[in-house]
């Protein structure tokens, strides 16, 4: 059975299988959070997923890039199988092909807004700077690289992340309400500029939101209780 409609081509950049997930209740037992039979995505696509909060796009996400392990299911990233990979493999991977924009940005506080956007990059020493530099002037920060987290606005704080997310040059970027801390206007301007520059890096792009007008700025939306079969039981 088929159950994602992204598309009919086999270069896939994602593939996940069979892939489930379950927390405790407080009922006692297990409350089945993901169930996920198949879910794809072609090497330069722009996919959002549609769901209200507490329905497992996050948990998604965080299974997706390893930072959560599944209790079962197999994810696959630019064809390496990623729980099938040692902990420092899965570091180096998330460091060479996944970008992640949190919800809550997660900036290192003590660190400037280029520290923040160079931790992590695997380049050489020289790259990696002239790289992070040319991101945060293309956000439009050029001016506030040596600002602390707390020196900058929450819209301000939102570019840096997404320069990091992208500083790596990844191949998939997964974005979790990436736009939530910010009012409409902004919003709508760090959602095109999400998405302008991941095309322009050649990035695949994920989003789950349950915002309408982020939503609409995608061709492809999917609502995520159709591929996850926990959510639509619920």
């Amino acid at each position: 059975m088929r159950s994602n409609p992204v598309t009919e081509t086999s270069s896939w950049i994602l593939e996940v299988t069979d892939l489930k997930k379950s927390y405790p209740s407080p009922e006692a037992g297990l409350q089945p959070v993901l169930d996920v039979r198949r879910f794809e995505m072609q090497g330069g696509g722009q996919v959002a997923l549609r769901g209200v909060s507490g329905s497992g796009k996050t948990t998604f996400l965080h299974c997706i890039s390893g930072i959560l392990k599944p209790d079962s299911g197999s994810v696959r990233v630019a064809g390496s199988a990623i729980f099938d990979l040692s902990e420092s493999e899965r570091d180096r991977l998330r460091a060479g092909s996944l970008g992640y924009i949190f919800q809550t940005f997660n900036l290192l506080q003590g660190h400037t807004a280029l520290e923040n956007v160079l931790l992590g990059m695997a380049f050489g020493a020289g790259e990696r700077k002239e790289h992070a530099v040319e991101l945060l002037r293309r956000v439009g920060l050029g001016d506030r690289m040596q600002h602390l987290p707390r020196q900058l606005s929450t819209g301000q704080q939102q570019r840096v992340a997404v320069a990091r997310a992208l500083a790596g040059k990844p191949k998939l970027v997964l974005a979790d309400e990436p736009t939530g801390n910010l009012d409409a206007d902004r919003a709508a301007e760090a959602m095109d500029l999400i998405r302008a520059i991941c095309e322009e890096q050649g990035a695949s792009l994920l989003l789950v939101s349950h915002d309408p007008q982020m939503l609409s700025r995608f061709a492809t939306v999917i609502d995520f209780s159709e591929i996850n079969l926990a959510a639509s039981a619920h």
